[in-house]
């Protein structure tokens, strides 16, 4: 048992008896984090950092799986939750926050007319299907990223067991930057597409006009364009990836940055097909919970007032720009690379002739704990984080990525892993 991470791991023993895998969340679960130099539960978080339960302080650049944009604890966020809280949290009626967040949606996103409130990614990226289906009158939906949880796309991936076969035959996933893999998908199927739904970005940039070519083609075959924003929304833009590309769909789905850690998502889109809402069924007895309201009514106005998304950009491609370069000075690019926007970018570990890119991140995850610095391999900015924190990460990789990179060229990167390297288990993008 290791003495850093002791109560972390006698915890997740405990935990394993009553709950699968530990967590309720599998990217937060012990299939991601290499036992014996991870932490696996948290005690509390401020600002930028979180502390685990043996008291082990972290700079954090997960952010809750990037659900947290303005910091922990915001205390705007937080005090508009707390006055929530005397008036109460779930009714009998609709609350009128329903109505106020909804309408400040509507004037920040350029697809939205209407919204429909639920609880989490998955949920809104079904409602978005549902309605598709229900507007067209056709079932085929094409997929391109990551939708979550639910039959109709999980059935597409390596995790899809327990999916019927026939909710599998109608999604259909297509190349992100190859717009004929998606002409191709109409091709086969033509007239059977009821929406095509895709993350307008994620580790790429969009190439040579591939969503205006996506938008095209959706409504040339008839299929409703989805855009699923749950992490760019709030985060690449104030208006989501959407306003940032210029290219506007029929329906989006909004989550993680929209509440600062406060569970809430949304479907949103024009009143043409956000109407169907009415005919179909996409209702939850929290739909309208309203601390979570609360909490993304406070985040929507600071979002407007303060220059959190130019911040957090600004200081994204500082990150950018930094590890890049410490990848130059080492000459390891043949090793490593990084990717993404600047709020949400990503590590990329490459195979050698000497080691696994698993081998590899698994070395780096236990060295960057060690010092101090929680990431998963991808940085997931937020308001709380400040110059400084940017100079701490860049200090660290120096010295992580240069000791990798002798490690692996010499051949002795196995000797310096003090547990077992993490195995490829389900890519969700």
């Amino acid at each position: 048992m290791s003495i850093r991470y002791k109560c972390s791991e006698e915890l997740l023993e405990r935990a394993l008896h009553t709950i699968p895998l530990g967590s309720q969340t599998f990217s937060k679960s012990k299939t991601q984090l290499p036992f014996g130099v991870s932490p696996f539960f948290v005690d509390r978080a401020d600002g930028a950092k979180f502390w685990d339960v043996d008291g082990n302080e972290y700079l954090d650049f997960t952010n809750a799986l990037a659900s947290v944009s303005l910091g922990y604890r915001d205390p705007e966020v937080d005090s508009a939750v707390r006055e929530q809280m005397k008036r109460g949290v779930t009714f009998s009626l609709p609350h009128k926050l329903e109505m106020e967040v909804a309408e400040i949606m509507v004037e920040l996103i350029p697809c939205a007319e209407k919204v429909r409130f639920a609880k989490t990614g998955s949920d809104a990226t079904s409602g978005a299907i549902r309605v598709a289906r229900a507007y067209t009158g056709r079932d085929r939906v094409a997929v391109c990223g990551y939708h979550g949880w639910q039959d109709w796309y999980i059935g597409t991936t390596t995790r899809d067991l327990g999916v019927p076969r026939a909710v599998k035959d109608l999604s259909h996933p297509f190349s992100y930057n190859n717009a004929d893999s998606l002409k191709q998908l109409f091709n086969s199927y033509p007239g059977e597409f009821a929406a095509v739904i895709i993350e307008p970005m994620s580790s790429t940039f969009p190439e040579d006009n591939f969503l205006e070519k996506v938008r095209a083609l959706s409504s040339e075959h008839g299929a409703l364009l989805v855009f699923d924003e749950t992490v760019t929304g709030f985060r690449f833009s104030l208006g989501g990836a959407q306003e940032l590309f210029g290219i506007t769909p029929d329906l989006a789905t909004f989550g993680k940055g929209l509440a600062n850690g406060y569970p809430l998502s949304a479907l949103v889109g024009k009143s043409e097909f956000m109407d169907v809402v009415e005919k179909i069924f996409f209702s939850g007895t929290f739909g309208g919970e309203t601390l979570s309201l609360a909490a993304a009514k406070s985040v929507l106005n600071k979002l407007r007032t303060e220059p959190v998304i130019n911040t957090i950009k600004a200081r994204g491609e500082t990150l950018l720009v930094g590890v890049n370069q410490i990848i130059i000075d080492f000459a390891m690019s043949d090793l490593l690379s990084i990717c993404g926007h600047p709020s949400w970018s990503f590590l990329v570990f490459k195979d050698t002739s000497s080691c696994s890119s698993w081998e590899a991140k698994t070395y780096y995850m236990q060295e960057m704990f060690k010092r101090g610095i929680f990431t998963i391999g991808s940085h997931n900015l937020s308001y709380a984080h400040t110059d400084s924190h940017i100079t701490q990460l860049l200090s660290s990789y120096k010295e992580v990525f240069g000791e990798l990179s002798r490690l692996i060229r010499v051949g002795e990167l196995q000797s310096k892993l003090e547990c077992n390297p993490l195995v490829p288990l389900f890519k969700v993008r």
